[in-house]
């Protein structure tokens, strides 16, 4: 279950349910492009999906991530129907989806889901403002330990698939880079890493590597939602 909608009371959570249809998310799927319309919202079950940037037609990337923590659409609270951001499919998985008139019905019946909205919007500035001065200020081996401990927060096992090529677009460096700080975190005895698969060896190890920005987003969702 989405652990927003795991929040609600009984009634508020059946009532919300009763609204959404359950779907199957496929890899690299765009579900809005950055000011473009927010055709539904999406609670994640076990799909999630990577926020990114692009400027000046350089490569997208990665601002955010969101799954089954998070949902997308939480700017409707703000009264906006667009994401600054392009919004990608990156784990293939199930979510829960809504149109936009839905959740704004939902969130006049359900005063836990707009305090709750309020509170995850909160988060996600967090983790998009941390995500910011961490692409500026730390080393690449910081910076993947931190995006890998993310994906492996949210998809829901040690292992998964991902590129040298896909993984450099995401943090913005060169693909030279991240093959250098992925082999001396498989060399560390971190990850095992093989032609894009990656299965995680050692989580506490990777945290020890990591920048503080992962553990500040995931203080701030702790001390805000949990």
């Amino acid at each position: 279950m989405n652990t927003l909608i795991q929040r609600l009371p009984p009634a508020e959570r059946k009532a919300l349910l009763a609204r959404c249809q359950t779907v199957d998310l496929t890899f690299g799927t765009i579900l809005c492009e950055a000011h473009g319309p927010l055709r539904h919202v999406h609670f994640p079950l076990t799909a999630f999906l990577s926020l990114v940037a692009s400027v000046d037609e350089r490569p997208p990337i990665e601002m955010g991530m969101i799954g089954s923590e998070g949902a997308l659409g939480a700017t409707m609270l703000l009264g906006v129907t667009s994401m600054p951001l392009r919004c990608i499919v990156q784990g293939a998985g199930q979510s829960l989806r809504l149109t936009p008139s839905a959740l704004r019905k939902a969130l006049d019946e359900s005063p836990m889901l707009r305090r709750t909205l309020n509170r995850y919007l909160y988060v996600l500035m967090v983790q998009l403002s941390r995500t910011a001065a961490c692409l500026h200020f730390h080393e690449i081996g910081q910076r993947l330990a931190r995006w890998l401990l993310m994906t492996h927060d949210r998809a829901h096992g040690d292992h998964f698939h991902l590129t040298h090529q896909f993984l450099s677009e995401m943090l913005g460096v060169r693909r030279s880079g991240v093959t250098t700080a992925a082999s001396v975190m498989q060399a560390n005895g971190l990850i095992e890493y093989s032609r894009g698969d990656i299965h995680i060896l050692d989580r506490q190890g990777l945290e020890a590597v990591s920048c503080e920005c992962y553990r500040g987003v995931n203080e701030e969702y702790s001390r805000l939602l949990r």
